[in-house]
């Protein structure tokens, strides 16, 4: 009899539940006529031995596992017989973990299908080879994505399955920025569990010390959202932003251009197409990154609404005002210039403003000219809150109504 039948005998006899004498007899019987009790007796040895490694052993090894009557019982019913009569077998791995410690590695191939656990317990990764065995049978495929550990691959990761399906393109774009020229650069690939809430108190203080307050206020929004993330994947325990400190900076609202700017800006980009493009911005409301989407459709301009999330595309409709409709004669087609070309000029023409001022300005020249809230709401794209937009259904000739109102 050869070493490896001693050895399977051997792992039968221990896999044989306890008060079963009846069936250890008869395995050992059926080896008496090859095998004498000395043999065994140092065989078992020999065994016992490898099953418990020295403090400085450094040799790897991989054998069969045999599973008990009492841990197959605990297995999905699918699977009981498979592991007591058609062969299926587990392989165990171990290999060096650290200075004192090993770890085990369980692995199984069962319909094509590969089941892989381990732990540094060959006992604990028992339970988890059992408990993978029953996400087997309820999904049929046990592999499961990797999730990133590290800062900077969780982060990625993050903005490309979650984030981006729950903010507006523009969104995305500043949030990308912010992580690429802020968090990349500060946190790094360090571990997200090695990550203290002094860390990300460092970050905050320095921007806020830069008098980068909207960043700083966009940079505590983001690492919450993302170490919240972390806790639901199981990656960290708790949010290291709980103990950090940060005061919301005061925003700063636009200010509306006077009439008497409104006026210079248009003669000043006289005989240019950059006139037609600041007097559809200043007498539409659009936000600045709305302006390529607009378009001319009859006694409107639609564009869409930018702020809508999830994905889903809204197109808002703003009548051609008596303010915007002498600009218009003999125009088919809307064509902006890049927003790089408006800023500039823009800017140069008033340093003390920003382009988003002209929204500004649209919004409260609509107030001083008595426009309904509701058709002004619509013109600027503002949502109604929901039980508003459920119900409100606003007919062309009440916008085209209001929208004549804006006359100055």
């Amino acid at each position: 009899m050869t070493t490896q039948e001693l050895n399977n005998i051997l792992k039968t006899l221990k896999s044989i539940p306890d008060g079963n004498d009846e069936l250890a007899r008869a395995v050992l019987k059926a080896a008496a006529d090859s095998i004498t009790l000395d043999r065994i007796k140092e065989l078992t040895e020999t065994v016992e031995q490898k099953e418990q490694p020295k403090q400085n052993e450094s040799m790897n090894y991989s054998e069969i596992l045999i599973f008990p009557e009492k841990e197959i019982l605990k297995m999905p019913r699918k699977f009981r017989k498979l592991f007591r009569t058609q062969g299926i077998t587990a392989h165990v791995h171990r290999r060096k973990s650290g200075k004192n410690n090993w770890n085990y590695e369980i692995r199984c191939q069962i319909n094509k299908l590969k089941v892989n656990v381990s732990s540094n317990n060959l006992e604990t990764a028992k339970q988890k080879f059992i408990k993978r065995l029953y996400e087997v049978e309820t999904y049929g495929d046990t592999k499961t994505p990797s999730i990133p550990s590290t800062f900077d691959g969780f982060s990625e990761y993050y903005f490309e399955n979650f984030y981006k399906r729950k903010v507006t393109a523009e969104t995305l774009r500043i949030g990308l920025n912010r992580y690429k020229n802020h968090l990349k650069p500060h946190f790094g690939s360090i571990a997200i569990k090695r990550i203290t809430p002094k860390l990300c108190q460092d970050l905050l203080d320095k921007l806020d010390e830069q008098g980068k307050g909207k960043t700083a206020d966009d940079v505590h929004s983001l690492l919450n959202m993302i170490f919240k993330t972390a806790v639901k994947h199981n990656i960290i325990h708790s949010n290291p932003m709980d103990m950090v400190f940060h005061s919301k900076h005061e925003q700063q609202h636009g200010t509306a251009l006077t009439k008497e700017e409104e006026s210079l800006l248009l003669s000043s980009m006289a005989g240019t197409p950059q006139q037609l493009m600041f007097a559809i911005a200043l007498y539409t409301g659009m936000r600045p990154n709305e302006y390529e989407t607009a378009k001319l459709e009859g006694d409107f301009i639609t564009a869409i609404n930018s702020k809508r999330k999830n994905g889903k595309v809204e197109y808002k409709k703003i009548p051609i005002t008596p303010m915007l409709k002498h600009y218009l004669v003999d125009v088919d087609k809307i064509e902006f210039s890049s927003l790089r070309i408006l800023r500039d000029r823009f800017n140069k023409l008033f340093p003390k403003h920003k382009l988003y001022d002209l929204r500004t300005t649209f919004y409260t020249r609509c107030q001083e000219c008595g426009i309904a809230d509701v058709a002004r709401n619509e013109f600027v794209g503002h949502s109604l809150g929901a039980l508003g937009n459920a119900y409100t259904d606003l007919s062309d000739e009440f916008l085209l109504r209001e929208g004549n109102k804006l006359n100055y």
